[in-house]
């Protein structure tokens, strides 16, 4: 194993901007993100568009969409929201604030607001996620016990979704260093219940997180969601077991689509537990048999702070727009007053070039000819519509009908 101390290892020295949300402010995002039609993209593009939650809520309420009023949510929910998670024992932690985890902050669909649960500063320590089958092999199992502890000896968080399996192997194996469980429902639904006693653990001594509020049942359109804050939060992601078509391979792509580094352990080809993580390395995953393969390839990463380079561009705050301030004048409407009399044209052309093969902002940018503020005005009209799909890396499509 690497011999460095920890505090040697991963040194960050690239500041992170903070901020720290009023009260008013958190109930004006837990507002605007629980609104229908409104996720963490279009959350971003409509405070980079008016400045800040106030004024974007400003701006929708009594606008009409499809011909029916905007439902945004309401104050006394988001404050019976707020409430709840002070009796359960959670921070509700914003975008930009000290205990949101840093790396997360950088990727495209970072969650507006985290539910926090334990020791919080865990989010802002390297971390590797580790994924893999719920029906792993003893030795699948086996091995990501070794790999969860000796990485954790190195001080390196371990970052996995609280799943049978794998994800269970590791957060046990890591549980005494410190590890985080990202949960696909609220931080009081438990899955799976066989799982209790270990979520218990995590909550004294390591961090749970979830974007979804208290109360809310995880669903299957929720795990792939949940996979991308695990790749999100983490520097590297290890796929340990996975079949072609297990949930742990969209934990991969995110992590490749986020910039991060993916690991898979090669297994047997006659082991269907191992055509994933096989295929992985075929499309270019490192290949690792030992801690040591993952320390080598994260640590200069981590001290050289490559992946902050692009973060700038990735967050957003409530004085931090990426739009001209003359639109905040002009919250009672989506669109300013110059641009009015051109943004019907140029949602019909939108739409001609939109289909359901995701296109990037740039190219759709430049195909239309039109800057990125009138472009934006547009988008924003579209997704409060129902009518957007976001992907990974700024990627567009129409919502299939």
């Amino acid at each position: 194993m690497v011999k460095n101390k920890q505090a040697d290892l991963f040194q960050s020295t690239t500041p992170i901007a903070i901020q720290t949300l009023s009260d008013q402010q958190r109930i004006d995002w837990l507002r605007l993100i629980r609104s229908p039609s409104i996720g963490p993209i279009t959350f971003r593009d409509l405070l980079n568009q008016f400045g800040s939650a106030s004024q974007a809520i400003s701006a929708l309420e009594g606008r009409q969409f499809n011909g029916k009023p905007f439902k945004l949510s309401s104050q006394d929910s988001a404050l019976r929201e707020i409430e709840m998670a002070e009796k359960f024992g959670a921070q509700i932690v914003g975008l930009g604030e000290a205990a949101y985890p840093k790396w997360l902050q950088s990727i495209d669909s970072a969650p507006p607001l985290l539910y926090l649960k334990g020791h919080s500063e865990l989010g802002n320590r390297p971390s590797v996620g580790i994924v893999g089958s719920r029906n792993a092999s003893g030795a699948g199992l086996k091995f990501s016990g070794i790999l969860s502890k000796e990485l954790s000896l190195q001080g390196v968080v371990i970052v996995s979704g609280l799943a049978r399996g794998i994800d269970r192997a590791a957060h046990e194996a890591s549980l005494s260093a410190g590890t985080i469980a990202v949960l696909g429902g609220g931080l009081d639904h438990i899955y799976p219940a066989q799982n209790e006693a270990l979520y218990h653990k995590i909550a004294s001594e390591g961090l749970l997180i979830s974007e979804r509020p208290l109360g809310v049942y995880a669903k299957a359109k929720d795990f792939p969601r949940r996979n991308r804050i695990i790749s999100g939060i983490s520097n590297g992601t290890i796929v340990v077991e996975a079949a072609v078509r297990s949930g742990s391979l969209t934990t991969a792509r995110f992590a490749g689509e986020q910039g991060r580094e993916v690991f898979a352990v090669p297994g047997h080809p006659l082991d269907p537990r191992a055509t994933g993580t096989n295929k992985l390395i075929r499309d270019g995953a490192t290949l690792i048999t030992s801690a040591d393969d993952v320390l080598e390839a994260l640590i200069p990463q981590i001290k050289n702070n490559e992946l902050f380079l692009s973060s700038s561009h990735s967050g957003f705050g409530e004085q931090d727009s990426d739009f001209e301030k003359e639109d905040l004048n002009s919250s009672s409407n989506l669109q300013s007053n110059h641009f009015a009399k051109n943004a019907e044209n140029l949602r019909e052309r939108l739409i001609d070039l939109l289909g359901t093969t995701p296109i990037e902002r740039d190219v759709l940018i430049r195909l239309l000819k039109c800057s990125a503020k009138d472009l934006q005005v547009v988008l924003l009209e579209l997704d409060l519509e129902g009518l957007l799909e976001h992907h990974g890396q700024q990627k567009l499509s129409l919502k299939q009908s």
